[in-house]
């Protein structure tokens, strides 16, 4: 089995965007110890437009080198960097300390007219190849909203994207900013398409790895919200931002049976086995699982680590540079 461990470094988008040092910086080089002498390699889809906003302002200069060092780090130490667009960083301002979120008609590519869309790609794609001095052909959408895809086609042929992970099965989640709808996507572990990243097309231009999903009992998220409230110190984030509303998702999660993506966050993290079995189960030849640098926990850096010190010597753990 190709396990690939893949974070989405980014910041908050709530109400407060969290800091560098605990979102991005220190959870990281926790990351890089588990992954130190064992052939493990991580993807990581950077949100660069953080950065291109961060320059316009001096008194983020020192931040946002020590950002710039980590990612190229990233690449020094054996991982990957790919690309990872949260396009509101468009309007977003940073006044007296601290960043000003605008989502509202912002959160997706497709919120944008066509000629800025594209321009909001080719610049963030340019960007960071000039920061880690490489091509970049993979892709994560912010909050996985890659729908409709015929919309962005043309533009990911011009710029070299070739491939994308922002599916997961049965995935379903729409509100004012979320638009996402993957109920009848291929349960594959990856496949090829064209004009919709839902449908099997056999010579598409673009490939699929779906993020692997699992089905959630409403016992899970009653113990992931019970356990942070109980023990804090073991189960509270490292990162210190707000999420933005998923319009009554956590209500949803927590009174019925829920499909969502396979996590290194937080409790999810209690998943990777069995969601490893699963894959196994299916015949999957790849199993990729998302995380987030700013959703480590004690609890979960712990369960990380033993999943990858148990299966290192049976499993491969790849970075989407080293598979394509």
């Amino acid at each position: 089995m190709k396990i690939f461990l893949t974070f989405d470094y980014e910041l908050f988008f709530g109400s407060h965007s969290g800091t560098a040092e605990n979102c991005l910086l220190k959870p990281t080089e926790d990351l890089f110890k588990l992954a130190k002498g064992k052939d493990v390699s991580y993807t990581f889809f950077v949100d660069v437009g953080y950065l291109i906003q961060a320059d316009n302002y001096q008194e983020l200069k020192e931040e946002v080198n020590k950002v710039k060092r980590q990612i190229q780090n990233m690449i020094s130490l054996g991982h990957d960097v790919q690309l990872h667009i949260h396009p509101h960083w468009q309007k977003a301002v940073y006044e007296n300390g601290s960043w000003k979120m605008n989502v509202n008609g912002a959160y997706k590519l497709t919120d944008f007219e066509p000629e800025e869309r594209d321009a909001i790609i080719k610049l963030y794609k340019s960007y960071l190849e000039a920061l880690i001095g490489r091509k970049v052909i993979a892709f994560r959408a912010g909050g996985w909203c890659i729908q409709p895809f015929h919309e962005l086609k043309s533009i990911f042929k011009e710029v070299g994207l070739k491939v994308d992970s922002s599916v997961f099965h049965n995935g379903y989640l729409l509100t004012n900013n979320y638009n996402v709808d993957f109920r009848m996507a291929p349960l594959k572990s990856k496949y090829r398409f064209e004009n919709n990243v839902c449908q099997e097309i056999e010579d598409g231009s673009f490939t699929e790895y779906p993020i692997a999903s699992f089905r959630y009992r409403p016992s899970f998220y009653w113990w992931l919200y019970g356990l942070g409230k109980l023990f804090p110190s073991k189960h509270k984030m490292i990162g210190d931002g707000n999420f933005i509303s998923q319009g009554g998702r956590k209500f949803a999660s927590l009174t019925g049976y829920s499909t969502t993506h396979v996590s290194t966050d937080g409790y999810y993290a209690k998943k990777l086995e069995a969601s490893l079995d699963k894959s196994e189960n299916l015949g999957h030849e790849e199993m990729v699982v998302i995380g987030h640098p700013k959703g480590n926990t004690e609890y979960s850096i712990n369960k990380l680590k033993n999943f990858i010190d148990k299966n290192y010597k049976k499993h491969s753990f790849i970075s989407f540079d080293k598979e394509l």
